[in-house]
């Protein structure tokens, strides 16, 4: 497994964790005793925290994304993995360097960890609410590059 996927798995399920908490606990400790215990062969840790931090920094605005792109679904029904994966999906679209995680490949990454971890049909939900993100971060660039 590559390293920068075991790392998003770890954080999927460090976000699992705390969600599942209704997020009371210190998601940094829950995170540095997963990345201890499942990813000692990550050589890549600022990538990991980098996603982590991110996610939390800017999790009001994720959800608010997520419910405006999957409008037949609250937030709060959505199931906590496919929900952690469309925030991880959503972070890295949204706020990740696209020379280091390209557009393609952050949602490629976020429908295997549905694939995964989630239901039967979780990797074509993640597509869909990823493939209306995406649409529209690229509707945001050409009309950028139209100015």
């Amino acid at each position: 497994m590559a390293t920068r996927h075991l790392a998003r798995s770890i954080i999927l399920q460090s976000l699992y964790e705390w969600d599942f908490s209704g997020k009371e606990g210190d998601l940094v400790s829950i995170a540095q005793r997963n990345l201890d215990e499942f990813g000692p062969g990550i050589n890549e840790p600022d990538f990991f925290w980098k996603i982590i931090k991110g996610v939390v920094e800017h999790l009001s605005d994720i959800d608010d994304i997520i419910a405006k792109s999957a409008t037949e679904w609250p937030l709060d029904q959505i199931t906590i993995i496919d929900r952690n994966v469309l925030r991880v999906g959503v972070y890295e679209l949204l706020y990740a360097d696209h020379g280091e995680v390209p557009y393609k490949v952050a949602i490629n990454e976020a429908i295997e960890l549905a694939k995964n971890y989630g239901g039967i049909n979780s990797g074509k939900f993640i597509n869909g609410v990823l493939g209306t993100v995406y649409k529209q971060v690229a509707d945001v660039s050409e009309e950028e590059k139209d100015e």
